[in-house]
């Protein structure tokens, strides 16, 4: 408990980190209470509203706070509710892929020879490929979902995590304190439980806060391309209805959703960052 309570002392006084912190709480503040925020009067909440009758109405329209878009969505609905779209891809995705890569990089280290061998070289046919290609390519051959979307994020972003947990298995199993256990005799399972594993998964926690930003930033893009339903509440759904109208002087359409977007990946990004200065021990004297 105390580790934590220095953790949190650490990251709250470097200012940067901080104010990720206020951006985050923020923007999940948005995220859960968009019931509240905007309450739905669609069966699907997740599906923007239409007033055909409201098309392309500037930020300050009354009813529209933030405008519509060029087929008459209510962008401020599009932003709040794009938040709990965002959220559920992040949290999903990154679940999903530190499991994964964690459980393949634990057997990866631990096993070793060659099935540590065969695990990575799939691992880095995967690497060879960049995310936002690889995730574009599964994505357009799952068809345009949402649901989709996720899976191919899915598909992308485990193997870093594999890549790092087994770096780390490989390097912590060999610390004193692991061979000590293995010399009084504790078991392989307690030894991995307690000595490598809560040693090993720093960086996992680094990397999984770095990719919360990231996750949304290429979904956005993927979603901003077509690969989402048409009309779904989701940032990048927003971003490309209001592209065609940027060059006529409609800004708001695109500007408010990819200013969330900014945000978001902004947030996660300055938590990450801080997160791993305050868990380096080697910026431990410098603190």
């Amino acid at each position: 408990m105390r580790r934590w309570g220095e953790l949190a002392k650490t990251l709250m006084s470097n200012p940067t980190t901080a104010l990720g912190f206020v951006l985050i709480f923020l923007l999940l503040g948005m995220a859960i209470f968009a019931p509240w925020i905007m309450p739905p009067n669609v069966p699907d909440p997740y599906q923007m509203p239409r007033d055909w009758g409201a098309m392309r109405m500037p930020p300050g329209t009354p009813g529209y706070p933030l405008g519509t878009t060029n087929q008459g969505g209510d962008v401020l609905y599009g932003v709040v509710w794009g938040s709990r779209t965002s959220l559920q891809l992040s949290v999903i995705v990154v679940s999903v892929t530190v499991v994964i890569g964690v459980v393949i990089g634990s057997i990866a280290g631990l096993v070793g020879g060659w099935f540590d061998e065969a695990l990575m070289r799939v691992v880095d046919i995967f690497l060879s490929i960049p995310e936002l290609i690889f995730a574009l390519a599964v994505a357009a051959i799952l068809g345009p979902s949402f649901t989709n979307i996720i899976l191919s994020l899915c598909l992308v972003f485990w193997v870093k995590y594999a890549r790092i947990m087994r770096a780390q298995i490989i390097l912590v199993r060999q610390a004193d304190y692991v061979q000590a256990a293995r010399v009084i005799g504790d078991s392989k399972v307690n030894i991995f439980r307690r000595d490598i594993l809560p040693n090993a998964s720093t960086p996992i926690a680094v990397q999984a806060t770095l990719d919360m930003g990231n996750i949304v930033l290429v979904g956005a893009t993927l979603s901003f391309i077509g690969l989402a339903e048409s009309g779904i509440a989701e940032w990048g759904v927003l971003v490309s209805e209001g592209q065609s109208g940027i060059a006529s002087g409609r800004w708001w359409a695109s500007t408010f959703p990819g200013l969330m977007i900014f945000l978001w990946a902004l947030a996660f990004n300055l938590v990450g960052d801080g997160l791993r200065d305050a868990l380096d021990p080697r910026t431990e004297d410098k603190r």
